[in-house]
C-alpha cells in the first residue's frame, strides 16, 4: 500500500464534523449515543453535517451509521425496515455513505438484511460495522462479505479492542486480499495508529473523544451530567500518527 492511513472520526453533532473537517480527517461516521455504541443520528445532525461537507468542498465525507436501537444485532422485521427507512432518508439528506449491520440468531452475518440495506443504499459507501466482532466467527463473518457491494469492514478483529485483535486484523486484510477494505476500531488511540498500520489495516477508526461539562445541570430527568464531544487535539494528532506510519 501506499500514501496516508485514512483516519475516520465518530462525532455526534455538528461541531465534530467541523473538527474532523479541520483536522485533516478522511472521513466521519455521524451518529449519537456514542457511550451505546452509537445509534442513528437525527435528521437535522446529517442534513448540517453533508452542508458543513459540501461548504468544505469535500466528498464522500459524511456516513451516517444507521443503527436502531442498542443491544444486540439480532433485528426483528420492524427494526429491519425502520432501519432500511433511516437509509433511505440519510441518501435524501446528503448522506455520503452508511453504517450498518445485522446478525443471525445463529451469529452469523445476517446477509438478507444486509442486502436490504445495500439496496436502500442505492449507490451510497456502505460499511458493516462491529457487529462483525460480535459474531460467531468474525473472520468468517468478514469473508462473507465478499462480492456483496459492501465497502469495507469496521472491526477490532473480534477483541475487546484493536490491540487485542491485532494478529486477528492481519488475517483479515490478508484473507479480504483487498475484496473488501477493513478498518480497524475499537479503542485505538493515537499510539495504535502506528501497530495497526503495519498490519496493512486499510483506515483507522476512533472517537477522539472528551468529556464536556457545559449545559448546566441536567436533572432531574436529563441522564447524566455533561457529554462527549469531539477533542479537535486527539483528531489532529490521529491525523499526523496516521500521516506518518509505515504501511504494510
Amino acid at each position: 500500500m501506499s500514501g496516508f492511513l485514512p483516519v475516520e472520526i465518530a462525532v455526534q453533532d455538528a461541531a465534530g464534523v467541523r473538527i474532523a473537517l479541520s483536522g485533516g480527517a478522511a472521513r466521519v461516521e455521524l451518529c449519537q449515543a456514542l457511550g451505546l455504541g452509537g445509534l442513528t443520528p437525527s435528521a437535522g445532525s446529517i442534513e448540517a453535517a453533508a452542508a458543513l461537507a459540501t461548504e468544505a468542498s469535500v466528498t464522500g465525507f459524511v456516513h451516517v451509521l444507521v443503527r436502531p436501537r442498542g443491544g444486540g444485532f439480532v433485528y426483528d422485521r420492524d427494526e429491519v425496515e425502520a432501519t432500511v427507512r433511516d437509509i433511505r432518508l440519510a441518501r435524501s439528506l446528503g448522506a455520503d455513505g452508511v453504517v450498518v449491520g445485522a446478525l443471525t440468531d445463529a451469529g452469523a452475518l445476517d446477509l438478507d438484511a444486509i442486502a436490504a440495506f445495500l439496496d436502500a443504499a442505492d449507490g451510497l459507501d456502505v460499511t458493516v460495522h462491529r457487529a462483525v466482532d460480535a459474531a460467531t466467527d468474525p473472520l468468517a463473518a468478514v469473508a462473507a462479505l465478499a462480492g456483496t457491494g459492501v465497502r469495507r469492514v469496521l472491526t477490532s478483529g473480534g477483541a475487546a479492542d484493536c490491540r487485542a485483535g491485532l494478529p486477528t486484523l492481519a488475517r483479515m486484510v490478508s484473507e479480504a486480499g483487498g475484496a473488501v477494505e477493513v478498518m480497524a476500531g475499537g479503542g485505538v488511540g493515537v499510539d495504535d495508529i502506528g501497530a495497526l498500520a503495519a498490519v496493512g489495516v486499510d483506515a483507522v477508526h476512533l472517537s477522539a473523544r472528551r468529556r464536556d461539562g457545559r449545559g448546566g445541570p441536567s436533572g432531574p430527568g436529563g441522564g447524566e451530567i455533561g457529554f462527549d464531544a469531539t477533542d479537535a487535539e486527539l483528531v489532529r494528532a490521529a491525523v499526523a500518527a496516521a500521516q506518518s506510519a509505515v504501511r504494510a
